[in-house]
């Protein structure tokens, strides 16, 4: 299945994240969560990524209509995959074969885990995953509508977003790249799901095609044009 999408340049300058600034992203294309590969508890939330870009700033945003959400994780990079959770991998390259990665996961309380992911060929020579550091992740602006603790369950219908803004030196430190020029290419997936919820679920943007749940697949990464 081939798929890609179009990061249009924000109109006006990103900074601090506003989930009330709906006329911001009125132009951001979606990226639908609509594939749920693998058995679960049958809960299809309804999550739209969306993403915008300046000079300074990658700005993501997620919003979800869902239900059965919770959130517990409090520091970063703690297990947010456990939660009510939207997560947008990218590896800043248009070359499969070279495609170390960010895995930018956020529970819907706004916690983030963050790692710098080998490529598969760095990985086969012994290169193991970087824990982001806490310093490092706190240069991302965050901003979430629910508290970030949801405990007990939700259990209604529930409509959350999150966003987060992230500096391009941060991809600079991690990767050698350069901050990116509109006609350049990444590439990328977005997904949801809440391991540890009442309704567990994994649902991506591009499909995924293993046995189990697994989003650390790079091989099913789609095209990110900056437009």
């Amino acid at each position: 299945m081939s798929l890609s999408y179009s990061i249009q340049r924000a109109s006006s300058p990103l900074g601090t994240p506003d989930l009330t600034n709906d006329t911001l992203w009125a132009h951001a294309s979606q990226a639908p969560v609509t594939h749920f590969s693998w058995k679960d508890s049958g809960h299809r939330p309804d999550a739209r990524g969306h993403l915008l870009y300046d000079d300074d700033w990658l700005a993501v945003r997620f919003t979800v209509q869902d239900q059965y959400v919770r959130a517990v994780a409090e520091k970063f990079n703690d297990s947010v995959c456990s939660d009510s959770c939207v997560e947008f991998f990218v590896a800043p390259n248009d070359d499969p074969a070279q495609s170390a990665y960010f895995n930018f996961e956020v529970n819907c309380g706004g916690t983030m885990l963050l790692f710098a992911c080998p490529s598969p060929a760095q990985r086969n020579a012994g290169a193991d995953v970087v824990h982001v550091s806490e310093e490092d992740g706190s240069t991302i602006q965050m901003a979430a509508t629910l508290p970030k603790i949801v405990e007990p369950e939700l259990t209604d219908p529930t409509l959350w977003a999150v966003e987060y803004h992230v500096p391009w030196a941060l991809f600079e430190k991690y990767f050698d790249v350069e901050r990116p020029q509109p006609g350049q290419t990444w590439r990328g997936n977005f997904y949801k799901c809440g391991d540890r919820t009442s309704h567990p679920h994994w649902g991506s943007w591009s499909p995924v095609d293993t046995p189990s749940p697994s989003f650390h697949q790079p091989d099913f990464y789609q095209p990110l044009r900056f437009a």
